[in-house]
């Protein structure tokens, strides 16, 4: 699988991932066609080789008419969705055109329909939105990882006013991301940079095992202590793994109803929870009790704890931060003398290592045919394993 990550150590806007991206052997005659249709007057891409305290990037540009009105969020949905741009980049844009909105939204206290764009609604904004994600797509990236992001610190001058770093919308966007304030003082991380990798990063933390096959740096317009630029690092994962940190969340349990958990773990599941299992424990007082274990995506936690909080008793729990190695794994419909039967496959290192069918077929077709399921399954998995051996499996 190929995979991007992407070192924040001086935060990250949308015209610093495109030249990432670019830097890194993104082609931008691909990317300038791309770009064209949006069909935008007057707007023109560039992009140049330059040195940022000895680091040779690329720095993105976008140079357009002024502009005399604001957007609201329809109006960036219509200009994309109305071009010939792939449905996967056009559907993201969408996403993240929408997180900002969301974001101010929330910040001003007004509707979301309500929102003007007074600093994404900039044509250069747009562009740097769909370079991005179209570099993604022109370059074969399957997952994206990130680490945690350099906020900066200070304050930062918009249309509404003078704010503190992070600005507000981009500190909203940031719920549930690992960041920290480093360095010099300005605006590290903007809303646009923010939208993009929260929509993007599958998870915050370490650098995954990977084996690089390209190093890209892109510039940013100002200069700090450090150098401002964006590093991301793309390249396969090794063996047929796919890595990332997660979120461990738990918590003990022995003053609630044995009942509920089993609507907890539902609402669990619905908020974006990894996995969900419960574990039988001796707790103070000789009671016995439950710990509940969350397994999430960080970008999830704040979700995941707002359920925890209400829906349980629980008054604390315990977070930690652990690394996770998941084989790679395609589902598969198979043919067999009992039937079709859908089927999970997992390699590791080029090797299929297991194949496991699906229990609710399995049930079915035990029902259908009036065999005992334990025959099903002893039956349809020697057929299985037959199956992958061969040449058409």
């Amino acid at each position: 699988m190929r995979i991007a990550y992407f070192d924040c150590f001086s935060g990250i806007s949308g015209d610093m991932l495109a030249g990432a991206l670019l830097d890194a052997g993104l082609d931008f005659g691909v990317l300038k066609k791309e770009i064209d249709k949006l069909g935008l007057p007057g707007v023109s891409i560039s992009a140049s080789a330059i040195v940022k305290q000895n680091i040779a990037s690329t720095r993105f540009t976008v140079k357009y008419p002024e502009q005399k009105h604001h957007r609201k969020l329809d109006d960036l949905i219509q200009l994309v969705e109305n071009t010939s741009l792939e449905a996967d980049v056009r559907e993201k844009a969408r996403e993240v055109f929408t997180k900002i909105a969301v974001a101010e939204a929330r910040i001003h206290n007004m509707p979301v329909e309500k929102v003007h764009f007074h600093e994404i609604g900039a044509v250069d904004t747009v562009v740097d939105v769909v370079a991005a994600l179209t570099g993604f797509r022109k370059l074969g990236i399957e997952k994206v990882y990130c680490s945690p992001l350099n906020v900066g610190s200070g304050f930062v001058t918009f249309s509404h006013g003078k704010f503190p770093v992070p600005a507000p919308a981009t500190a909203e966007i940031l719920k549930g991301v690992p960041v920290y304030s480093a360095g010099s003082k300005g605006e590290l991380v903007t809303p646009t940079g923010a939208a993009l990798i929260t929509a993007l990063a599958g998870g915050f933390g370490d650098m995954p095992p990977m084996v690089v096959s390209a190093v890209g740096y892109g510039a940013g317009t100002k200069d700090f202590e450090q150098p401002n630029v964006l590093r991301v690092f793309v390249g396969e994962t090794d063996q047929g793994q796919s890595a990332s940190n997660i979120d461990v969340i738990e918590t003990n349990i022995d003053d609630m109803n044995p009942q509920f958990f089993d609507h907890v773990i539902d609402m669990l599941y619905r908020e974006g929870a990894l996995e969900v299992f419960l574990t039988n424990i001796q707790m103070k007082k000789n009671r016995p009790g439950i710990r509940l274990t969350v397994l999430a995506r960080t970008e999830e936690r704040e979700r995941l704890l707002k359920v925890l909080f209400r829906e349980t008793t629980t008054i604390g729990v315990r977070i930690r931060r652990e690394s996770r190695e998941v084989l790679e794994r395609k589902a598969v419909t198979v043919a067999t003398p009992l039937g079709e039967i859908n089927a999970k496959v997992s390699w590791f290192a080029g090797e299929i290592v297991n194949v496991k069918p699906e229990y609710e077929d399995l049930k079915r077709v035990a029902l259908e045919k009036g065999i005992p399921l334990k025959l099903v399954s002893a039956e349809i998995g020697r057929y299985l394993e037959e199956f992958i051996k061969s040449p058409d499996g």
